[in-house]
């Protein structure tokens, strides 16, 4: 439940086996590509880590902690495996398919089916409490630990305090360990459940504490919002929180579909809605072939290969998807993956241009924004203002305009 994304695998390895975790993936990748583990104290003012946490002590003595919770912070040392990963540049030279095989593994898959049918009066109640349909959030727990199976191995407070100390992000994550030490008062976790992700989440469904404290439910009815060990309660908490994002009950999120060649392509793109009225007069048919309904309804068309690929419609829903996590392929692999669990078959690959290594994008994104196409700061990832950067010079170039960048435009840019 954040913004971050993938690992060794997901970094350009090999596909493992069997499908890791987001917790490890993004762990291991970020490890790997770590620019340094030191602190930031720039706005320390020279004030070491003890006397920074002795401070914090009092702050939250001030507002009403007691010292019994305070104690757990007591004799806490920097993390420099936390600092490497928060300085970490994961890479996202993936294609989508590569990403969603990374992901979505023939094992995830049956264990998502068989999770569905074991909790199946579970989710059945919570669609019936919060309209989330039951393959949506099991695509969210699987994804995020593998269906509880790893939830991380860090300290989340060790954690927590690490990053609040550090300056790059102190307040956001000062704010994250008093809602920490919240759960403990309140007797939702242990300490020694408290461990979880490096940058601090927790639990199945990956909550960070304030998240947690927000949307936490005791769905089980046992008297504790236990996020680590009861699926019901996780799971629930997930739907809360999705509920609250804006997901629209009893409605669809993301479908495959088939395009013809007169598709307007500039038309394309995450939150470019238009009716399903409209995409089925200009050729996009449902997969098989079938007609799109005649309707109002809002969808977006999303190329995440460009014309060539794979083609979704997106549906108002898919927008909770990215407001979970805001990295193109993973909302995307999430919102497959619920279809997949929903009965969906496996998505057409097309035929799509190879995907443009780092390097070649980078040297996209420096050509584009010199020719006055704004396509966002250069660092080699191909993120939706680039996506618009590219479409733009597509259209001034007289190229079908699907945002996605090719060695074709590449060579044309260099010309320019």
């Amino acid at each position: 439940m954040r913004n971050l994304s993938i690992l060794n695998a997901a970094c350009g390895g090999r596909a493992p086996r069997r499908a890791i975790p987001l917790a490890l993936l993004t762990c291991l990748c970020l490890v790997l590509s770590a620019g340094g583990s030191s602190a930031d104290t720039a706005c320390r003012k020279g004030q070491s880590f003890d006397a920074w946490l002795k401070d914090f002590t009092a702050e939250g003595a001030r507002k009403g902690l007691t010292r019994r919770s305070l104690s757990e912070v007591h004799g806490l040392s920097l993390d420099s495996k936390v600092l490497a990963n928060d300085r970490g540049q994961p890479s996202l030279s993936l294609s989508f398919t590569e990403f969603a095989d990374r992901l979505i593994s023939r094992n995830r898959l049956s264990r998502g089916r068989a999770m569905l049918d074991r909790y199946a009066s579970t989710f059945a109640a919570i669609e019936r409490d919060f309209g989330v349909q039951g393959p949506v959030l099991a695509a969210f727990w699987g994804l995020e630990t593998d269906f509880g199976g790893y939830m991380g191995e860090f300290s989340s407070l060790r954690s927590l305090a690490t990053l609040a100390y550090d300056c790059r992000r102190s307040e956001l994550f000062r704010e994250e360990l008093l809602a920490a030490l919240v759960l403990l008062e309140r007797g939702d976790l242990t300490p020694e459940e408290m461990r979880g992700a490096w940058a601090g989440e927790i639990g199945q469904v990956q909550f960070t504490p304030s998240n947690y404290l927000k949307f936490g439910l005791d769905y089980d009815g046992d008297g504790r919002r236990d996020l680590v060990k009861s699926v019901p309660d996780a799971l629930a908490s997930a739907a809360k929180f999705l509920r609250h994002l804006g997901w629209r009950a009893n409605e669809p999120w993301l479908e495959e579909v088939e395009v013809g060649p007169n598709v307007p392509w500039d038309k394309a793109g995450r939150g470019h809605y238009r009716s399903r009225a409209d995409w089925a007069r200009d050729g996009v048919r449902r997969r098989g072939g079938e007609r799109l309904p005649a309707d109002r309804v809002d969808a977006a068309l999303v190329l995440p290969m460009g014309r060539d690929g794979p083609a979704f419609l997106a549906y108002r829903n898919f927008d909770i998807f990215w407001e979970w996590n805001n990295s193109s392929n993973y909302s995307l692999a999430a919102a497959y993956f619920a279809t997949r669990l929903a009965g969906a078959p496996p998505m057409r690959r097309g035929n799509p241009a190879a995907m443009l290594s780092s390097k070649e994008l980078l040297e996209v994104q420096t050509r584009l924004n010199r020719l006055g196409y704004d396509a966002g700061p250069p660092d080699g990832r191909l993120g939706q203002k680039t996506r618009t950067g590219v479409r733009a010079a597509q259209l001034a170039f007289g190229l079908p305009a699907d945002g996605y960048p090719t060695r074709a435009l590449l060579e044309r840019l260099r010309r320019q």
